[in-house]
This record gives C-alpha cells, structure tokens and sequence, in this order.
C-alpha cells in the first residue's frame, strides 16, 4: 500500500491583537504532525534532507528578525543508519517583527512561507511549501494591544 503524506497543518499566530508602531510583536507558525510522521529540522544531519525553513515577506520598512525554530530530536528511523534531527508532534517557529514608528497604513501583512520535508518511519515525501498570511491591525505606540495566542508565546513579556 502506498503511503501518502500526512495532514500536516500550519496556522500563523500573533502575540497581540494589534500590533503597536514602534513597537515588537511576536509571530508564530505552528506545524502540527499527526503521529507516526516527523519532519526533518531545521538543520538535518545528512545533506540529502531537506531542512525546515520558513522565510516571511513583509512590507517596506518592517523588520522581521530571525527565526527561531525549536529544539529537535534526534531518532532513529529505519531508512538511516545514523540518528535524524527531526520535529514531532507540534512544532513551533517564533519570530519577531518590528514595526516602524512611522508606518503610515492601519494595517500590514505578513506573507510566511514554510518549507519542509515530511517523513513517515519508513520513507520520505516531496518537499512541500505552505503558505500562511498574517493580518495584523497596526495601533499607535500609546494604544493599548491585548496577548493573545499565549499557549504558543508563553505568559512573559513580549522581548
């Protein structure tokens, strides 16, 4: 029988409802792998993986910092002779974004494009690419936002 791909879902998220000019607000992707599928890191230990990359468009003058991926694992599959670094379950990728004190629209949006390779126990799929926008409603420094989305970001302080 022949395997196909699994369902692996990817949502962006924000720290706040409104993100504040001059100000940092957090963006996530959450890639959710049903069980039994992993996705190879960000930096796979054999050449011929296909790393986990995710690169965000956003408008002039918006900064994005680096992405942060998480922590891998490293395990045994049957298809490799040495350990993979991999992703299980819910992986996911934070990102600041800095909005310039002068940005002069009520609103941007931020383009994500993700990139992985999905594996079962016993092979691999074609790499995909999966695309997320992000709305964001952009408020005056002074405005009040609201955290949101705190399962992904954690209670603290936006950084």
């Amino acid at each position: 029988m022949l395997q196909s791909a699994p369902n692996i879902s990817v949502n962006g998220y924000l720290s706040a409802d409104k993100a504040q000019r001059g100000r940092i607000i957090q963006g996530a992707v959450v890639m959710d792998i049903p069980g039994g599928y992993h996705v190879n890191s960000n930096r796979p230990l054999e050449k011929f993986l296909v790393a986990t990359q995710l690169s965000i468009e956003a408008p002039q003058g918006v900064r994005v910092g680096p992405v942060a991926y998480p922590r891998a694992r490293l395990q045994n599959f049957q298809f490799a002779k040495e350990k993979l670094s991999v992703y299980e379950g819910r992986a996911i990728l934070r990102f600041n974004v800095t909005v310039p004190a002068n940005f002069n629209s009520g609103s941007l949006e931020l383009k994500a494009k993700l990139r992985y390779q999905s594996c079962s126990d016993s092979l691999c799929f074609p790499p995909q690419t999966r695309e997320v926008k992000l709305e964001v409603p952009v408020a005056g420094a002074t405005e009040s936002v609201k955290r949101v989305n705190t399962q992904f970001f954690g209670r603290g302080q936006v950084k």
